[in-house]
């Protein structure tokens, strides 16, 4: 079994320093790696992103995260990224990174993504160039974790999971207003991870949405943005997957 805490949009401050310390410190006796789904500092700046290092620095457990829109606000993610890396963080942005826990290879494919919308309401690479570039940034997105996940599957990891701060599936977004749904996720995400399979879909972003989700290929979609899962993290448990069509717990 395989036990994976995941949390996002933490949304991280200098007032907020030192609040999740405690809980994250509890993480070996219950997981055996942590993710953070985006939206971990508010304005996306060098000063947020230490406040951050400090609660994750020296866990005895992996952590691997993607970044969130909040974390490019100040136009600055590469640094927040570095910053987070130093702190020993692996921060993805289509790449893919395998870990060690509890005797098992756990591989985890990682990118932001972007909006867009679902099959039948989503916006097209049509018309203004403008509308071309907002598409094509979320086929972009989806390419590359399509491609991380692709890499995960030949290195052979017992457990394949999807990191991503959108959404991939509007399931997960019920208690949204409808008309945001576009700015909050993407069906392209959806179709990468059904296109390779994978154990578990991990994402954040929607607040007022719902934790349970699920792609059209069978993949358990989880909303962990901390004011949907209303706590410093979740566990998820892996069972011994097959890698089927619809491999993977998740409860």
């Amino acid at each position: 079994m395989t036990r994976v805490a995941a949390v996002g949009d933490i949304h991280m401050g200098a007032e907020s320093r030192g609040s999740l310390r405690p809980a994250f410190e509890t993480l070996p006796d219950c997981a055996d790696i942590l993710l953070l789904a985006g939206d971990l500092t508010r304005h996306g700046t060098p000063e947020e992103a230490r406040v951050v290092a400090g609660e994750i620095k020296d866990l005895a457990v992996p952590v691997v995260a993607v970044l969130g829109n909040h974390d490019h606000h100040a136009e600055r993610p590469e640094e927040v990224a570095a910053i987070l890396r130093d702190a020993g963080v692996r921060v993805l942005e289509g790449q893919a990174t395998v870990v060690t826990g509890d005797g098992r290879r756990i591989g985890v494919a990682g990118t932001k993504g972007f909006g867009g919308g679902f099959a039948g309401r989503c916006a097209g690479e049509f018309g203004e160039p403008v509308m071309k570039e907002f598409v094509g940034y979320s086929r972009r997105c989806a390419d590359t974790l399509r491609a991380a996940l692709e890499e995960l599957r030949r290195s052979e990891c017992e457990v394949r999971i999807a990191l991503t701060h959108f959404a991939p599936v509007p399931d997960t977004l019920a208690g949204e207003p409808l008309e945001i749904y576009p700015f909050l996720g993407s069906y392209l995400l959806a179709e990468a991870i059904d296109a390779v399979g994978a154990d578990l879909a991990v994402h954040g972003h929607a607040h007022s949405g719902r934790e349970h989700g699920m792609t059209d290929g069978g993949v358990k979609v989880r909303n962990v943005a901390q004011p949907v899962i209303g706590r410093a993290f979740h566990v998820y448990h892996l069972p011994e997957p097959n890698h089927g069509p619809r491999s993977g717990d998740g409860r």
